[in-house]
């Protein structure tokens, strides 16, 4: 399966690509869309713009993103929310399921704690994709995003391996405890 992890912005927009097959992840692409300053609708669509040619491109059967969080600047919690609705609609657009994650979900996947910095993202998707050199911060934060649904595809496939026939198993992006488990 190939996924395209999103870290949206208005004026960088992080994208990677990543092939994953089992326990073998493979990187396919990554970048930033630089959407730079000015009218914010213009900015939007040149991250639109940018992110359906990332689509064509590499043709990702699944789109994963990072969950609104409360920041404390509101006004960049207006722009990044307008940032993630442009990005899912790009995917939408692709005819793309829509994986959220949260940004402890994601860090704990790569990094294996929640609270990681920037620079422990960074190195973690490093390693785990066998980077020659350390990625830039926004196309990291995207890596790790793809490898989140990676891998938490690959977990939810043991675990209905293991549970018996008809039992829950939550949507992907949702946790264990959004089932009252």
């Amino acid at each position: 399966m190939r996924v395209l992890g999103v870290d949206p912005g208005t004026i960088r927009c992080g994208w990677g690509v990543v092939d994953v097959d089992g326990p073998r992840l493979v990187h396919v692409a990554s970048g930033v869309v630089e959407a730079g300053r000015g009218e914010l609708a213009s900015r939007l669509l040149q991250v639109h713009r940018g992110l359906a040619e990332v689509l064509r491109a590499h043709a990702p059967g699944a789109f994963s993103l990072e969950r609104n969080f409360v920041a404390r600047n509101v006004q960049s919690a207006f722009r990044l929310g307008e940032a993630r609705g442009v990005a899912m609609a790009a995917a939408a657009a692709a005819g793309l399921p829509v994986s959220e994650y949260t940004p402890m979900m994601v860090k704990k996947a790569v990094v294996g704690y929640g609270r990681a910095e920037k620079g422990q993202v960074q190195a973690a998707v490093q390693r785990i994709l066998s980077l020659p050199d350390l990625p830039e911060p926004d196309a990291a934060d995207a890596l790790a995003a793809a490898l989140c649904h990676g891998l938490s595809g690959a977990f939810a496939a043991k675990v209905t391996q293991a549970l018996p026939a008809g039992a829950a198993v939550p949507a992907r992006g949702r946790s264990w405890r959004s089932l009252g488990r």
